[in-house]
């Protein structure tokens, strides 16, 4: 039996929960984009008591396998999130790295091995005392099964009448200060075009504000936009 989104969101904070606590090392989200598992991620972690920048990091974009090594080491101890960084999900060298990482042992140490220059000031190998959150729009399938066998996971990825369910969930937070019926006749706009693969809480938040600037020929607009 699948369970609901909205549930597979609760399980998300849970876990979420329990690497801000260091109870376990890593955690695996996947899902497609704009379904808001970066927010929920950081709101988690933030009311975990955490701080951006003391405690925790976040990075986005392109990093090499070195470049990994260096982020590990630099932010040793706090709690690391990677989103929509997939290169260190498929590099070779990085997959390495993080399979060190994110040993179940109380001690992981993780090694360079590769010559370093002179004026480097990064150790060959050092302990690593973090933890890391991926959140990844790559489906769970695509996801290296050595990272997955050390981390908790959660997949969000949905089917269209799902997306619709979880947007009324979070309707009212969704540009709270709004008039729900700008809301309510995007959203119903949406379950229309639930099947678009365009169709997420980001065009949600797009088509509202369409809705509400244009409300005589905002449907026009809303639909050209969705169709890219």
């Amino acid at each position: 039996m699948r369970i609901s989104i909205n549930k597979r969101f609760d399980i998300l904070q849970d876990l979420t929960t329990l690497v801000v606590k260091r109870v376990m090392p890593s955690l695996v989200v996947t899902g497609g984009p704009g379904n808001g598992k970066s927010h929920t991620i950081v709101k988690t972690i933030q009311d975990g008591g955490l701080t951006e920048g003391d405690n925790y990091v976040v990075f986005k974009g392109y990093s090499t396998a070195r470049g990994l090594y260096n982020t590990l080491y630099d932010h040793n101890g706090k709690l690391i999130v990677f989103d929509d960084c997939d290169s260190v999900l498929e590099d070779k060298t990085s997959l390495n790295i993080l399979k060190s990482a994110l040993d179940s042992y109380d001690k992981r140490t993780i090694s360079w091995m590769a010559k370093l220059g002179k004026s480097d000031e990064y150790p060959n190998q050092f302990d690593f005392t973090g933890r890391i959150i991926f959140i990844s729009n790559k489906d769970k399938s695509d996801m290296d099964e050595a990272i997955l066998s050390r981390s908790l996971s959660v997949d969000l990825s949905m089917t269209g009448d799902e997306k619709i369910q979880r947007m009324s969930h979070v309707l009212p937070q969704i540009l709270p200060d709004m008039d729900i019926k700008v809301k309510k006749d995007a959203l119903d706009f949406l379950r229309e075009n639930k099947d678009n693969e365009s169709v997420n809480l980001r065009s949600l938040i797009m088509v509202s504000k369409i809705r509400k600037e244009f409300p005589r020929k905002w449907r026009g607009i809303s639909q050209y936009m969705l169709e890219g």
